[in-house]
């Protein structure tokens, strides 16, 4: 049965609104719950009143999601050790990817307020005119200006110069496993920036590290006792790009875990994030890929 025309224009701009709402959550749950919100406002709508509305269901998107960051922010404060968005597995066709959001940047973001965060997304990554991302986040053009030039100073130190390509990321993202898995101190020196960090999220229900691992040496010394202890030893389930980041997929004791990798220019690592929270790999199997195309 053909969907009717409303259904038609929601459907087309899913992947963008969704794109959008876990941009501005981190979040793929909430993502999905702020589109069931606003696919209920566009159904009750006099959508023969409604102009553009790419632009209507963008505006109702981005405002739910300021709403839900007010909660958001309160709950992270007292999150359980490192908090971190849950990981979005890209297609291995650079070309679907719609924006160019990195993890880091989007640790990056967590650090502005929810308008400044819109402010961005809105005009510097989804090209939404000034005017429009005024009239959505409810402040002047003038203000709004300043809220974007605000929050792009404050993400421009954790844009990479230069993309990791994806066969060099790979071989560096099984070699960094490797050497965890063995415990080998002499690769992961060789591997490892000097100031590398560890950042590892289990949100309470597995174990992570509570606080963020930093230094070579006590990274390396880390993983080293880490391949000494007994028990199964991780499996490596296959690489791949985690929010714009080297990577690969895993499982260690039975849970399963993403890790990615920020690179340097140099080929080094400088930060490596793991999420374990099985609550944020809940969309994930083993063998196939998951995220959010547009």
């Amino acid at each position: 049965m053909r969907p009717d025309r409303a259904t038609e224009t929601f459907e087309a701009q899913r992947p963008r609104l969704l794109r959008l709402a876990y941009r501005m959550l981190g979040s793929h749950a909430e993502a999905e719950d702020i589109l069931q919100e606003a696919w209920l406002r566009w159904d009750r709508s006099d959508r023969a009143a409604i102009a553009e509305p790419a632009a209507w269901l963008t505006r109702v998107v981005s405002r739910l999601c300021l709403d839900q960051m007010k909660s958001a922010r309160a709950r992270r404060e007292s999150y359980p050790g490192t908090w971190l968005p849950e990981p979005l597995i890209e297609p291995q066709d650079d070309s679907l990817r719609a924006d160019n959001l990195t993890l880091t940047l989007m640790m990056a973001l967590e650090r502005l307020t929810p308008l400044e965060r819109a402010a961005f997304l809105l005009h510097d990554v989804f090209g939404e005119g000034l005017d429009e991302v005024a009239e959505t986040i409810g402040r002047s053009p003038a203000a709004t200006r300043q809220l974007a030039a605000r929050a792009r100073a404050h993400v421009r130190i954790d844009r990479p110069r230069h993309a990791v390509p994806k066969e060099a990321g790979e071989v560096l993202a099984r070699a960094f496993f490797e050497a965890c898995r063995q415990g080998d101190p002499a690769v992961l020196g060789r591997i490892l920036a000097r100031d590398v960090q560890v950042h590892s999220d289990g949100g309470g229900k597995v174990l992570a590290f509570l606080n963020v691992i930093a230094g070579a040496e006590r990274v390396a010394r880390l993983y080293a006792g880490l391949a000494r202890k007994p028990g199964p030893r991780p499996e490596f389930l296959g690489a791949v790009t985690i929010d714009g980041l080297p990577g690969f997929l895993s499982r260690v004791g039975g849970h399963l875990q993403t890790t990615a990798l920020q690179i340097r220019d140099d080929g080094r690592i400088a930060a490596i994030f793991i999420t374990r929270n099985p609550d944020k790999l809940a969309g994930l199997r083993p063998g196939r890929q998951n995220g959010l195309s547009g």
